[in-house]
């Protein structure tokens, strides 16, 4: 069966993080994983208590190696490791504009910077003493104060396609978010992962949008789709080059906001699960039955622990049906 999992997104206070978190597991989801986006609540220090108050559930960052070394990355999961009973995983991502703009780092080299993560990762969870160099990073005499083994999934989400084609060689899994590039982005993950004797698992992460609320909120941060997808996913999108260029121009000038007003419904759907419930839970059916997809990610990035409680449901039945 497929897995079912959850990122929030924490631009809610962090009691809810935690509390939306709890509910998941009791709601019988697999996974969660909280978003690392810098000026909000801290994921490390919210998924410390999670992991104390869950006990089945696998816990993780999406973090990524800009505004994070990669030590200290696998120094926080080998901790959340023990404190969860060794139920942590890594969702590594590329960083994005939402996180280093504001922090004005700039995002040179990201195969580098992926690649390097990666391998420190998982050099530090052998519970060895590690010299190692890079192009980037480096590392002198480093030893998780542990010293022993962390077996820690290390999953990539990601959209380029050298990016992908890492994932497909080195990644335990592979998480994708847009609808019309899920085929074209498995066949180079595909491609890549050939020899391999381990399976590279698919999951696929995305925002349902079911009600007006969530196609509202959805046709808002269309626009950073716009802003950080490559052109392979921007051809699969369907739409002209005119319009992509409209949407950039309205984001540059009055924000995501200024540019909803040009973002159609159609333009969603392509994108990701928006219609009614069971146009939903279709779509849905069919991702999973031609992608032959492990795992699906929802996020969640509403206030209030009651609103909270009303998605995780909807979704479970949206998803799992």
């Amino acid at each position: 069966m497929t897995q079912l999992g959850i990122q929030i997104i924490p631009t809610m206070a962090v009691g809810e993080v935690i509390e939306t978190a709890v509910m998941a597991e009791e709601l019988g989801y697999d996974f969660c994983v909280l978003a690392d986006e810098g000026f909000m609540p801290d994921i490390y220090v919210a998924l410390g208590t999670i992991a104390q108050r869950t006990s089945r559930m696998q816990l993780g960052p999406v973090t990524n190696g800009y505004t994070r070394h990669p030590a200290v990355t696998a120094n926080a999961l080998a901790t959340l490791n023990d404190l969860s009973g060794g139920r942590a995983l890594a969702m590594l991502v590329a960083g994005g504009s939402m996180v280093l703009g504001p922090m004005g780092i700039v995002r040179d080299a990201p195969l580098s910077v992926m690649r390097e993560t990666i391998a420190i990762l998982r050099q530090l969870w052998r519970g060895e003493e590690v010299t190692w160099q890079g192009k980037r990073f480096s590392l002198q005499r480093a030893q998780l104060h542990s010293h022993r083994p962390h077996d820690i999934p290390i999953w990539l989400a990601v959209r380029g396609e050298k990016m992908l084609a890492l994932a497909g060689q080195e990644a335990d899994g592979i998480v994708l978010v847009a609808k019309s590039d899920l085929g074209p982005a498995l066949q180079i993950v595909a491609q890549a992962e050939a020899g391999r004797s381990t399976h590279c698992r698919r999951i696929y992460m995305d925002r349902i949008a079911y009600t007006p609320e969530l196609l509202e909120e959805a046709s808002a941060l269309y626009a950073y789709v716009l802003m950080d997808s490559p052109p392979r996913m921007l051809d699969g999108l369907g739409i002209s080059a005119a319009e992509i260029d409209a949407i950039r121009r309205a984001i540059a000038t009055g924000g995501p906001k200024a540019a909803m007003p040009l973002v159609r419904p159609e333009m969603i759907q392509r994108y990701q699960l928006a219609g009614t419930p069971d146009e939903c839970r279709q779509a849905i059916t069919e991702l999973v039955a031609r992608h032959e997809l492990d795992a699906i990610v929802m996020n969640v990035t509403t206030a209030g622990i009651d609103a909270n409680r009303r998605l995780l449901q909807d979704i479970r039945s949206i998803v799992q049906a």
